[in-house]
């Protein structure tokens, strides 16, 4: 059996599929964080299929992730749909169920977030909700797993089709009208889509469908889309008034909007961007500077006869410390950071911010997300930029991504910079980052010229994050640096110990010494970027193996080595995902840029640090 999820953004649909999919998905507060559908084996009782599907607010898009729910709704694979609802926002979550009772496949209805809803002063009559739909309505509090166990229990044992609320007289008359002619199933929403203009729809039929559209049309004096849109709006409006009351909402101390997102916005943003990188710095800083030590100590004690195996056991031991003493330390408090901005609400309130200072490089506030997801992993960043509806604008917000500091960077920025060279060093890194990110994506808008659309983007209430949640999501991404980077970084280490026992490493770095030279770094260096394209944080690893300790680089070294390994060549894996989603000849074009400035503004930081140390 499948169960399919479907909903609005910010509804919680990744949060329930978690609760019963043992946290398989990131759930996050703003839109478009799913891009693609996910699914899992669940055993309750019964064993079933559980499937999320993107946040949509309609089965009408141009957006990417809306399609790909629609797509797969439409295909009827599941064979029950659960439709999550905001309760809070109930009023304008029930046009997009209304589309769903179309469908004509049975559906069950989750008021999640009711505890939201009732701060609201919005109480609900979930029996006169189920009366108007014919289906079942349970009511949940996801992030605390409230519900959730009945909701799936019902859905498993639900076998009947909605009841499907009516337009107005003559609009259904033109729908009945047009119903027999149509053979696609389901007929219903089809002839609906149709009159909507919807292009998906329209394709599949050979009839002249523009007369029924234009009957419509003489009727209300308005294109007949709107007038669709206008009656499917005024119908949820009529079933809320129907089944909710609406009374003095409970004040909250978290009612900060009016301070978050007003002019005090801008300097709070950046204090607690600086408090949650210098957090980041001081709890790394306690742990690297002893786990390196003990690992070099370990290393140094380890003496064999043959020195093809002792290079071999030195460099698992060296991946290994470098995974425990450099990566781990900053990754662990950076994603727990972010896993806690995400799961406030207040990332959509930072994308709102930004949204007229990105309009003056081309983009709009929402390209906030995909940068986001970067301080995370470049890849999602990249596949997160489909959330934007122009291909223009993905490019751009996609090409830009690529120079984000991901996790394995910021692993160098603080092992390295930071350590060696103090906070505000690293801090002034970032800052740099955002001034560069902001030249290049005015040139970029300048080059690919198009005007950018406004911004639409639904600000969820500010929530007390669940603790049980951010270590669940901080885990999520913490075990995929444990299971695919950190045997790289072992299989690296290893593989240049045994580069530097055969006398390999030497011809590869003299290979790459015009590039070191012109950096100003030591000749070893040439294998270690190497590496990089692998990981980032692999670099420093190699870095450290092959001068025997990072403390013979002099401070300009440290950050020249740090500025270039930010911008230069993306990981492998970033690469495949830009093939993806711009083709072969784009992602060509970025990543000989990122060399190009990699090398530009290392060799300009070699020149501040010659004169600042």
């Amino acid at each position: 059996m499948i169960i399919a999820l479907a909903g609005q953004p910010n509804s919680g649909k990744s949060t329930i599929f978690n609760q019963v999919a043992g946290y398989k998905t990131v759930t996050s507060n703003f839109p478009g964080k799913t891009v693609k559908y996910t699914k899992s084996k669940v055993k309750m009782g019964k064993e079933f299929e559980v499937v999320d599907l993107p946040g949509t607010y309609s089965l009408t898009s141009s957006d990417l992730a809306e399609l790909e729910a629609r797509n797969y709704i439409l295909k009827k694979e599941a064979d029950v749909v659960i439709n999550v609802i905001d309760a809070s926002i109930l009023s304008r979550s029930l046009e997009f169920t209304i589309q769903l009772c179309e469908l004509e496949v049975p559906m069950v209805i989750c008021l999640n977030m009711i505890d939201e809803a009732e701060k609201k002063g919005i109480s609900i009559d979930t029996k006169k909700l189920e009366e108007v739909f014919g289906v079942p309505v349970v009511t949940t509090i996801a992030n605390k797993g409230t519900g959730v166990r009945e909701l799936f229990s019902v859905a498993l044992e639900w076998k009947k089709k909605p009841k499907i609320p009516k337009y107005s007289r003559d609009i259904e008359k033109v729908i009945e009208t047009l119903i027999p002619k149509i053979k696609e199933e389901p007929k219903r929403l089809s002839a609906i889509k149709i009159l909507e203009d919807d292009e998906f729809f329209t394709s599949k039929v050979d009839i002249a469908y523009r007369r029924y559209q234009e009957i419509i049309e003489r009727e209300h004096g308005r294109p007949c889309d709107l007038v669709i849109s206008s009656e499917r709006h005024a119908l949820s409006m009529n079933i809320f008034e129907e089944i909710a009351k609406i009374e003095t909402p409970k004040k909250s101390f978290f009612d900060l909007d009016k301070v978050l997102m007003g002019k005090m916005g801008y300097p709070l943003l950046a204090i607690i961007l600086y408090c949650m990188f210098y957090l980041v710095f001081k709890v790394g800083g306690i742990f690297e500077g002893p786990l390196l030590d003990y690992f070099d100590n370990l290393a140094s004690k380890i003496v064999m006869e043959n020195t093809f195996l002792q290079n071999i056991t030195v460099g698992i031991i060296q991946g290994f410390a470098g995974g425990v003493g450099i990566v781990l330390p900053y990754l662990f408090p950076l994603l727990l950071g972010l896993a806690f901005l995400e799961d406030t609400g207040y990332l959509p309130r930072v994308a709102f911010l930004m949204d007229s200072l990105f309009h003056k490089i081309g983009l709009h506030g929402k390209a906030l997300i995909p940068f986001m997801l970067g301080y995370g992993c470049t890849v999602p960043a990249i596949m997160g930029t489909r959330i934007l509806e122009s291909e223009r604008d993905r490019y751009i917000a996609g090409f830009l991504s690529v120079f984000v500091p991901c996790s394995a960077r910021t692993a160098v920025i603080f092992g390295l910079a930071a350590f060696y060279l103090g906070p505000l060093t690293a801090f002034l890194l970032y800052m740099t980052n955002i001034i560069f990110l902001g030249i290049l994506g005015f040139v970029l808008s300048k080059i690919y010229k198009e005007e950018s659309p406004g911004l639409i983007l639904e600000i969820p209430s500010l929530k007390i994050p669940s603790l049980k949640s951010i270590l669940l999501k901080t885990w999520l991404r913490i075990r995929e640096f444990i299971i695919i980077a950190w045997p790289i970084l072992i299989l690296g280490s290893v593989t240049l110990s045994l580069l530097e026992h055969y006398g390999y490493a030497e011809t590869i770095n003299n290979l790459l010494s015009p590039i070191t030279i012109l950096l100003g770094l030591p000749i070893a260096v040439g294998t270690t970027l190497i590496f990089g394209i692998l990981r980032k944080e692999l670099s420093m690893l190699m870095l450290m193996q092959a001068l025997g300790s990072l403390e013979v680089l002099s401070k300009a070294q440290m950050l020249t080595f740090t500025v270039f390994i930010m911008y230069y060549i993306p990981c492998l894996a970033t690469i495949a995902a830009m093939i993806s989603e711009f083709r072969v000849k784009r992602t060509l074009l970025i990543t000989c840029t990122t060399l190009v400035v990699a090398l530009i503004l290392g060799i300009f930081a070699r020149i501040i640090g010659g004169i600042a140390w």
